[in-house]
């Protein structure tokens, strides 16, 4: 600005005259004070996070990826929970951390933030969706009537409102996934709609003070630096441009074009050396490789390089340019190509001394001199008497034509979407073989989003008067809902006729056809509704349905439910490291159980399942195969089958294991009842006298197990059947 200043008072004083020499002297102090500052941005200021005072923040224009500086945060906030207690062990309180902070992105404007990484790691995806928990997110954008955050002034009572500065507030996230410590966070900031040129860029940096050319275009640029030039000068040197002074307004790029004669460069004289001097830098101080280091978009906005080299080998003398704006691959090889093809063409260098009407040729302007090939452009202009000493460097146009070039492999994670939880409650079996001591329900979840990992989860066993921290879900089951109603069938055989076709809850699942062998060691158990199903045939339909057919039915005494079934009914594979079990006191058999599940892609009132515990875990399942044969004096017996909770792979062809303390038997005969230790009773000629009345007489039979009794089989025989 001196060549502004010192022009003025110098036409003021001398006339024209006067305005040519103050603006000479001026651009002499302007270099100076132009100068490439002792402290430019360099890439590695955007990928790491501050927190220390007096950290520089960045002017972002266009869109870029950047770390920011914390300028808040609270202590850690700690949360505890019990978990376990099951089978006989001690309960487990657990910790869980979180914390609220603001980081400043821009120390201008902007109009959005997108994806968020977290130590690498994405934590928001380009859809808003959260990878890890947190309570509220805000993004104050930096405008000058931007008001204060309202976490922040209701914990420090007073906090400024950071008017001009962009900044994002994270309140309550958890730590869990970080070591439990605030992570190092990147952002994809959005500055301008599309890329912006340098014009742009120079013009908002100097308000309005400096020009700039309308090309190059960049994706992004962050601008940092303790000057103006400072805060362009990394572009300024990689392309390269001057900074330079018209008197008139400062200019970033060449000048005017002036073509000097013969007899005012002195070549057409008899001592044309008095006025025109020329020299060239020896080629061994020349690099003769140039790498420029920017951000590529198509790498998540990471840092990149791309080279040019001056023959086929490594480069022995490589000169590298740190350039913090983001570029296509191409762009950036072009510009290591132009810098490098600059360097060797401005090797030449020439001195020229001028009559003192040329004090308004500026540096950055371009002269053509007679025997000089080519354009030259003005390096230096100083004053020297009357004579206006010109340093002219021979001129290269930078290319501005994009070449081939990779822009290499995204190491970055995969944004996937978490979608909503899917949420289901089983009563089941025992799935391990060992008998339960106390009712459970196992929990499945999954998400309609491939990137659902889990959901945290709440019980209340008192109809939601009250709700208790269970933890978090197994990883995704395999789950889903039925599309059409699955017909009665055997549970004796396999059921060749009847099929289900089920809609799996996300693109990542998948369902696979099983032999018969593997049928019999467990495979493809599912939970349809109510019933335990298994499938060898899975058909694939598209769009994540499959028809299952060649089912086993009923199974692991299940067959009770066979005949209840309805469109839209939950569908889960039965994996045991995808389902969660939740112990039960005793006193829940036959009452409701509430689930409550909140997963990253929920809203705060998460998903909801509810199920009566039919404490399958601790119930024997119903005998099989009741019979009653009458004997000649008129006594029936009746006989059954018991099976086990324990003992579903029928492996050495004897008896299934017991599952329970002892082995014991309730009849219910009309209104009255009859336990026995065996498998079998005789109902005699009086009994059945006794018993009978007006109808046939039916008997039911449950086993009584250790803490619960199985569902009743019944037979029914009347006075036709003893005829």
């Amino acid at each position: 600005m001196a060549t502004l200043v010192l022009s003025t008072v110098g036409t003021l004083v001398g006339g024209p005259i006067g305005g040519a020499v103050g603006a000479l002297i001026g651009q002499s102090l302007d270099q100076r004070m132009l100068a490439p500052s002792r402290r430019g941005p360099r890439l590695g200021d955007l990928s790491v996070q501050t927190s220390s005072y007096g950290s520089a923040i960045p002017h972002i224009f266009g869109m870029l990826r950047v770390a920011g500086t914390v300028i808040w945060s609270t202590d850690l906030i700690e949360d505890r929970y019990k978990s376990g207690g099951g089978k006989g062990q001690p309960k487990v309180t657990n910790y869980s951390y979180s914390a609220s902070f603001a980081v400043a992105l821009s120390g201008r404007a902007i109009r959005g933030v997108g994806r968020i990484w977290a130590d690498g790691k994405l934590l928001r995806g380009a859809g808003g969706d959260w990878k890890s928990g947190i309570a509220a997110f805000r993004l104050h954008h930096g405008g000058e009537g931007q008001p204060a955050d309202p976490l922040i002034a209701s914990l420090e009572g007073e906090a400024p409102a950071y008017r001009g500065i962009a900044y994002a507030v994270f309140e309550g996230l958890e730590l869990a996934d970080f070591g439990n410590r605030i992570p190092s966070l990147t952002f994809e900031v959005r500055a301008d709609d599309g890329p912006v040129s340098l014009g742009a860029i120079t013009a908002a940096l100097s308000g309005g003070g400096l020009e700039g050319p309308a090309t190059p275009l960049l994706a992004g640029f962050a601008a940092t630096g303790d000057s103006l030039r400072g805060a362009i000068e990394a572009l300024a040197d990689a392309l390269p441009l001057p900074l330079r002074d018209t008197g008139t307004a400062l200019s970033l790029g060449t000048g005017a074009q002036i073509t000097l004669s013969a007899e005012e460069a002195g070549t057409g004289g008899e001592a044309p050396a008095a006025r025109l001097a020329r020299s060239r830098d020896a080629a061994g101080t020349l690099p003769d490789e140039v790498a420029i280091s920017y951000y590529e978009p198509a790498r998540d906005w990471q840092a990149s390089l791309q080279r040019a080299r001056a023959g086929a080998g490594p480069g022995r003398r490589a000169m590298r340019v740190e350039l913090p704006a983001a570029l296509a691959a191409g762009e950036a090889k072009a510009i290591a190509e132009a810098r490098l093809a600059l360097h060797w063409t401005e090797r030449r260098r020439a001195t020229v001394r001028l009559p003192f009407q040329r004090m308004s040729i500026a540096p950055g302007d371009l002269v053509t001199v007679p025997e000089l090939p080519g354009r030259w452009r003005v390096e230096s202009a100083a004053l020297d008497g009357m004579i206006v000493e010109l340093g002219l460097v021979a001129h290269g146009a930078a290319s501005a034509l994009v070449l081939p070039a990779a822009a290499g492999r995204v190491t970055g994670d995969a944004d996937l979407i978490a979608g909503q939880t899917v949420l289901a409650l089983l009563d089941l079996p025992p799935l391990d073989g060992v008998p339960a001591d106390r009712p459970q329900l196992w929990v499945a979840a999954a998400g309609t989003g491939v990137g659902w990992r889990r959901a945290a989860l709440l019980v209340s066993l008192d109809e939601g008067a009250s709700w208790a921290e269970a933890g978090g879900t197994a990883p995704a089951a395999t789950m889903g809902w039925a599309d059409t109603v699955l017909p009665a069938g055997s549970s004796l055989q396999f059921d060749m006729t009847g099929a289900v076709e089920v809609t799996l809850a996300n693109d990542a699942m998948w369902l696979e056809s099983r032999d018969d062998a593997a049928l019999s060691r467990g495979a493809n158990l599912a939970m349809l509704g109510g019933e335990l199903i298994q499938f060898g045939v899975a058909e694939p339909l598209g769009a994540r349905r499959f028809r299952l057919s060649r089912l086993l039915r009923g199974r692991r005494g299940s067959e009770g439910a066979m005949t209840h079934h309805a469109e839209g009914e939950s569908f889960v594979l039965v994996e045991r490291e995808t389902l969660l079990p939740i112990d039960l006191p005793l006193a829940q058999i036959g009452r409701s159980v509430r689930v409550l599940a909140v997963g990253r892609g929920d809203t705060r009132d998460g998903v909801e399942a509810q199920a009566i515990v039919g404490a399958r875990a601790v119930r024997p399942p119903a005998p099989v195969a009741l019979t009653a044969e009458r004997l000649p004096d008129g006594t029936v017996v009746v006989r059954w089958t018991r099976r086990s909770r324990t003992g579903w792979d029928w492996l050495d062809g004897a008896d299934a294991p017991l599952g329970e303390e002892r082995e014991a038997y309730r009849l219910t005969i009309g209104g009255r009842t009859e336990e026995t230790g065996s498998p079998v009773w005789r109902y005699s000629p009086a009994a059945q006298a006794a018993d009978r009345q007006t109808g046939p007489i039916a008997i039911a039979v449950r086993q009584l197990g250790t803490i619960a009794v199985s569902d009743p089989v019944e037979i029914v025989f009347g006075e036709e059947e003893e005829s």
